[in-house]
């Protein structure tokens, strides 16, 4: 049985503590000899495994999320187990969550999202150090299944799987990682926009009739910010549609046309990223260590930009 790590995996190790990467290897044994010792992890064909940390030294407990292949495990995320919460259990409320009408399908789009995102991340490690430094770990089951509640809608399951993988980007001086420098918003600044614009629309609803203007659906998940620090715009995913679209602080603009679902917006980021000379919505670039999106700059101000090569 092989047993591949995605790169990802090994720079969390490092970060988490000194003996990490020692029980990720010792871990890795022990799937070579029990492939299925993982149990489901609510993610489509994602299983899930725990490591005790107090094996070792420098190692919290640990969680570990891979991909079972008849010949082959890869291991796709790692992170610091998360303690017990207050509310139901996981388990009931993963009993409570609706089942998925479609596993195969449901498993696709696990991969879909999975491997654009691993490209992107793969090519800031390799071009771009301080962007790719700046993206968070990825949240826990708890704290997803909080946000859910948070916002009374149902977290899809595309955007489920890019928040297990980085919930959030803090960016590399000022500036996130997505096209335009704008930035995957962190679980917070997801609740507390949601909550913002839908008081706005209450407040709409409370007009007369006549006067109404829809500026928010319940149905919409903010994710995308205009920067790290500027929640004055971005996109919102639509959990009805599933696609993306714009929404603003201040200006609104009803009925506006939508966008890609989230594994288009991200598989083209990770193209863009790998092929420059292609890129159609924006241009990928570096100042030092840190990925500068063309049409966030002025490049005639901006000297220390260089283009992207791939």
């Amino acid at each position: 049985m092989k047993v591949e790590i995605q790169p990802d995996v090994h720079e969390t190790a490092a970060r988490l503590g000194a003996d990490v990467p020692y029980a990720l290897r010792a871990l890795v044994g022990q799937l070579v000899d029990d492939p299925d010792r993982g149990r489901p992890s609510g993610l489509p064909g994602i299983l899930d495994v725990a490591v005790d940390g107090s094996m070792f030294d420098d190692c919290p407990d640990l969680s570990v999320g891979y991909i079972r292949e008849p010949d082959r495990i890869e291991i796709r995320f790692l992170r610091a187990a998360v303690g017990a919460t207050t509310g139901p259990p996981q388990e009931q409320r993963e009993e409570e969550r609706p089942r998925p009408a479609d596993p195969v399908a449901d498993a696709l789009t696990v991969r879909e999202v999975a491997d654009a995102w691993g490209r992107v991340t793969a090519w800031l490690r390799r071009h771009a150090p301080d962007s790719y430094a700046a993206l968070r770990p990825g949240a826990s089951a708890a704290a997803l299944a909080a946000l859910e509640d948070t916002l009374a809608v149902p977290i899809p399951l595309a955007l489920r799987t890019l928040w297990t993988l980085t919930a959030g980007d803090d960016g590399a001086g000022g500036r996130g990682c997505l096209p335009g420098n704008a930035a995957l918003m962190d679980l917070d600044a997801v609740a507390a926009c949601h909550r913002r614009k839908s008081d706005a629309q209450a407040h709409q609803d409370a007009r007369a009739e006549d006067e109404r203007v829809t500026i928010w659906e319940p149905t919409r998940i903010p994710v995308v910010s205009l920067g790290p620090a500027d929640t004055t715009s971005g996109l919102y995913l639509d959990t009805t549609t599933g696609f993306l679209g714009h929404w603003s602080r201040y200006r609104e603009v009803p009925g506006e046309e939508e966008l890609d679902t989230l594994v288009t917006y991200l598989e083209e980021m990770a193209d863009m990223l790998e092929s420059p000379a292609l890129a159609g919505r924006d241009q990928p670039g570096l100042i030092g260590g840190t990925l500068v999106w063309l049409s966030s700059i002025d490049p005639a101000r901006e000297t220390g930009w260089r283009p992207a090569t791939g």
